[in-house]
């Protein structure tokens, strides 16, 4: 399956560069959609943060927001340079690789990754849902033991989070997150053997309210949630 993904990713970009000749998501160097440079600046170690709003679990950015990281994000999402999610996806399972071999995150041979929620709108002004997007990349590249679960949801009736603080984010957010149904058996321990360690993902962390509402309503249907992970920190 994972080939079949790749060789669609393929044909759709020659399709792209027939219409749109292509340049570098980070710096915008033509002739190609990810630059050796920005591969290079972004060839790093993943932090840990500290939020804000407290997500009551480990948070680690694979950059800092700036420079080529910030273009490529603001390239997959507001551009709809979908040719980006493949690259940053990779930026995301390497540092989940990492984190696992320096123990960060538990030593299992499953994992679920839960995107963020995004709000129904936004992912169609973009396109699809850019984070959900990341995480399956990402879990292309780490195999067939790591599965994405779209389990959240945002409410309609939420503001946008742009220009609000972190009190302000929190209070939007209160109560807007949700399930989009129950959580599969595995990932609350209802099976064999213990629950499947839960990571959330997402793209940039500004003050971590969403990440915070997030883990909280995992938690709440019983989901292992061990961590999260993001692109970058704001």
């Amino acid at each position: 399956m994972a080939g079949d993904r790749a060789r669609s990713r393929a044909v759709l970009a020659a399709l792209a560069d027939l219409a749109v000749p292509r340049e570098c998501g980070g710096c915008g160097r033509p002739g190609t959609p990810w630059c050796d440079a920005c591969r290079a600046r972004l060839d790093d170690v993943p932090r840990q943060l500290s939020p804000r709003v407290d997500p009551g679990v480990p948070v680690w950015a694979m950059a800092r927001y700036g420079g080529p990281m910030a273009s490529a994000v603001v390239n997959l999402k507001e551009h709809r340079r979908r040719d980006l999610a493949p690259v940053l996806g990779r930026v995301l399972a390497d540092g989940i690789l990492s984190l696992a071999q320096w123990g960060d995150l538990p030593a299992s041979d499953r994992l679920a990754l839960v995107p963020a929620p995004t709000r129904a709108w936004a992912a169609r002004s973009r396109g699809g849902d850019t984070v959900t997007a990341l995480a399956r990349e990402a879990a292309d590249v780490l195999g067939g033991r790591v599965r994405v679960v779209p389990a959240l949801v945002t409410a309609a009736w939420t503001r946008d989070s742009a220009g609000l603080g972190a009190g302000a984010r929190g209070a939007n957010l209160a109560g807007a997150v949700r399930l989009r149904r129950p959580l599969p058996s595995a990932l609350v321990g209802a099976g064999a053997g213990p629950a499947v360690p839960v990571v959330v993902v997402d793209d940039v962390l500004t003050t971590g309210a969403t990440v915070a509402q997030a883990v909280r309503r995992l938690r709440r249907s019983g989901a292992a949630v061990t961590g999260a992970v993001v692109l970058a920190g704001a």
